[in-house]
């Protein structure tokens, strides 16, 4: 595995509907959107992730954790940590898990400062809320 600070990272936005993956260079600080994955109540095809980490090839994972505003967890905060136990048990990377709040807000945002729908039901921002996931925990 290469030294801290010049791992390949691979960041997801956790959702029970659309999984939103990026990835980045963490001696870069930078990421960037891949894909935004089905997933049928939180389960994803976890062949289309086999696909993407055999792409990818990170030495990391990082997986957003939607605290609520007042720092407590919430239900989706189980159900992430669980979907990175399974990223841990499947591709056997480390999974570090980091506050998302305000990241899918956030990706919103950018999504219509660049003139994008504002239909987020239909074309969802959740593979730039991962950048954003991402690029929170380069900065860390």
């Amino acid at each position: 595995m290469p030294d801290v600070g010049q791992r390949r990272v691979m960041g997801f936005d956790f959702g029970t509907r659309r999984i939103g993956v990026a990835v980045g260079q963490e001696m870069l600080g930078t990421a960037k959107p891949v894909a935004m994955l089905k997933a049928r109540d939180g389960q994803p095809n976890w062949d289309e992730i086999a696909a993407l980490v055999e792409e990818w090839r990170p030495n990391l994972f990082v997986v957003g954790l939607p605290l609520n505003m007042d720092g407590t967890e919430s239900e989706m905060c189980l159900r992430a940590r669980k979907f990175g136990k399974r990223l841990h048990g499947r591709f056997h990377h480390a999974v570090e898990m980091i506050d998302e709040r305000l990241s899918s807000f956030e990706a919103k945002g950018e999504a219509m400062a660049r003139g994008g729908s504002r239909d987020f039901g239909t074309h969802g921002v959740d593979d730039l809320a991962a950048v954003i996931i991402l690029e929170t925990w380069f900065a860390r």
